[in-house]
């Protein structure tokens, strides 16, 4: 997962900084999360109504491409096929797929062919797992896992053959798309513990196997970490890490990947939705430990990105729109930041870039910065911010501040806080 490692082209990744995960499939009519299907344990002949009533007459994927770049985002990853085994294309391999249903069109080209003509980078989430697959085994989170007499049924399911398909699918993809900048597999448990039962993993999908095929076809792809293999980037979801990734005490490139409310899909009912600056404030918390953020928007059932979602991404698009220079092409410093502060860096402007989390009342210290930085100002508005280093030897008086450390830069901050999701102070290194 080193990037210099790596045989993908991982040089725009790192630049970009910022994507858009696209979660559909007909779990959107259903409108109550992704795993539904799972999650209520229904049956291949209850999910089919479904199917039955996928009709997106409201889809619009050059609307969505335009939505995501005004919100800074870069590249997108989408559900080519999720866990519920419904395909966004027309595969040759299966029938369960959305030109089968009442819409009858393919999805996933026009959206594809939307998203490139906004120069977006162009990436593919594929499900390892299948639930509607007659070779799919039934397992310990496999909708019907509680019914004994279906277990019992269906007990000489050979993941062999299932493997060849996911296979067979998997080509489809990387040949008649065009160029694919990142594939996105999911996900691995052979490693979960069960009370009956074995999960599934790499002997399973055949993953190395696979992933040499992928490497094959599309040489410079980023694939992620899922398939029980390292993969070229760590992917964890719904949590920030404390720092840099590591694996084997060693940094490693990674991409959290987060929702809005804690559910992928469209969720009518969910009303955990995340405030717009702290979805801002995990993206520079991510950019501030070397990551890149891959953001969740669940379509709904008739092709819409909701209010909701759009709200947030335009307002995180406005932030981007005046502070997009401490994300894009920004990596973190080797500094330590104040309290209620993130570090972003550029090395190659060699501007270092403080994200003020809460406002402080007049001053901030920077450690280690005495003497390095030639110029301060906010990013908001360019407005000049005036620095001093102060004399360690100074004796705090009733309104003259004691030195500190013969290396800390002070600067004083305007008394009214800038008017903007969070503030910026960009420093001109020397």
């Amino acid at each position: 997962m080193n990037p210099s490692a790596s045989p993908a082209d991982t040089g725009w990744f790192l630049q970009d900084r910022f994507g858009l995960f696209i979660h559909w499939g007909i779990y959107s009519v259903a409108a109550r999360h992704e795993w539904v299907k799972q999650r209520e344990r229904i049956t291949d002949e209850d999910y089919q109504k479904y199917f039955d009533h996928f009709y997106p007459d409201l889809y619009d994927p050059a609307l969505w491409a335009r939505e995501a770049k005004n919100a800074g985002m870069k590249y997108f990853v989408v559900t080519t096929k999720h866990h519920d085994g419904f395909c966004l294309w027309d595969s040759a391999l299966t029938d369960y797929k959305a030109t089968n249903t009442p819409w009858g069109k393919d999805v996933l080209r026009p959206m594809v062919d939307a998203f490139r003509r906004e120069d977006f980078k162009v990436g593919f989430y594929h499900s390892l797992l299948d639930w509607h697959h007659p070779q799919f085994p039934v397992d310990p989170i496999h909708p019907q896992r509680d019914d004994l007499a279906y277990r019992e049924a269906h007990r000489d399911r050979d993941v062999r053959l299932y493997a060849e398909y996911l296979h067979g699918q998997t080509r489809e993809l990387l040949t008649q798309f065009g160029k694919v900048d990142v594939m996105w597999f999911d996900f691995s448990y052979s490693r979960r513990k069960y009370p009956w039962g074995q999960g599934k993993g790499k002997d399973d999908w055949q993953s190395e196997k696979l992933l040499a095929m992928v490497r094959e076809l599309q040489p410079g792809v980023i694939v992620n970490d899922r398939l029980e293999l390292q993969g070229d980037v760590k992917t964890p979801e719904e949590y920030q890490p404390r720092g840099w990734m590591e694996v084997n005490g060693q940094r490693v490139m990674w991409e959290a990947c987060q929702t809005f409310n804690g559910s992928w899909g469209y969720y009518r009912d969910n009303l955990d939705w995340r405030a717009p600056d702290e979805l801002i404030r995990t993206l520079i918390d991510t950019v501030s430990k070397g990551g890149n953020l891959l953001l969740n928007v669940g379509p709904n059932g008739r092709g819409e990105f909701e209010p909701r979602a759009m709200e947030r991404l335009r307002a995180i698009g406005e932030w981007l729109r005046v502070h997009g220079r401490s994300i894009y092409g920004c990596t973190a410093s080797e500094l330590t930041p104040p309290p209620d502060t993130r570090f972003t860096y550029n090395p190659q402007t060699n501007r270092l870039y403080l994200h003020l989390m809460a406002w402080p009342y007049k001053h901030v210290h920077l450690d280690g910065l005495a003497g390095r930085v030639e110029y301060a100002q906010l990013l908001n508005d360019a407005s000049e911010i005036h620095m001093k280093v102060l004399d360690p030897h100074q004796e705090a008086e009733t309104i003259t501040p004691g030195g500190g450390r013969p290396d800390t830069l002070m600067l004083e901050l305007p008394m009214q806080r800038p008017a903007v999701a969070v503030p910026v102070i960009e420093l001109f290194l020397k």
